[in-house]
């Protein structure tokens, strides 16, 4: 006896054919990799130490506009290494 809320492959391949008729073979790729970026950022900004400036945080960014901090640049980088 099946368990209600169980999931099979049938329903699987539905929600997946409704994804496909909503958004289109082009568009797909595109949100996968937008929820994946938007997963990845999360996981960063709870594994992130608090007295270190977040990745979206504006000021690092203006100061690497100005030229300024440019060991910041390299710290940035380092952690996008180091979160894939």
């Amino acid at each position: 006896m099946l368990a209600f809320g169980a999931i099979g492959w049938q329903e699987i391949v539905i929600v997946g054919a409704l994804f496909l008729l909503l958004f289109g073979a082009k568009r797909l790729p595109e949100i996968g990799q937008s929820l994946g970026k938007g997963i990845r950022e999360f996981k960063n900004s709870l594994t992130a130490p608090d007295d270190e400036p977040k990745l979206g945080s504006g000021d690092s960014a203006q100061g690497q506009d100005k030229g300024q901090g440019q060991g910041q640049g390299q710290d940035v980088s380092r952690r996008r290494e180091e979160a894939r």
